[in-house]
């Protein structure tokens, strides 16, 4: 049988975790340079998700739309509305393929 998980490994997983907490925290709140370049990157990745989610938003439908066409399709980039009945190596078996020169 397996052994149940040991509450001592559990516990300095805890205790790593809570002890990695408070040295960001003090750390954040420090008047320190690099603690600065900090915030305002991380700032700036949080303001450029936050767009890029508006924007999917609001732009969404219309990117889906072109990229996804309905119709007949053939003509670019459509899908059609019915595949045909052969398959790929039906289809290839015959017909005659142009070759380079032609």
């Amino acid at each position: 049988m397996e052994e149940p998980w040991d509450f001592e490994f559990l516990s300095r997983i805890v205790d790593g975790f809570v002890s990695f907490l408070s040295e960001f925290v003090d750390d954040w709140l420090a008047n320190d340079m690099r603690v600065s370049i900090f915030k305002i990157l991380f700032s700036w990745l949080v303001v450029s998700l936050i767009a890029i989610h508006f924007a999917w938003k609001i732009y969404g439908n219309t990117v889906n739309d072109m990229y996804y066409r309905q119709g007949t399709g053939g003509k670019n980039g459509g899908t059609p509305d019915t595949a045909p009945h052969r398959s790929g190596w039906e289809s290839a078996a015959g017909d005659n393929l142009k070759t380079h020169r032609e």
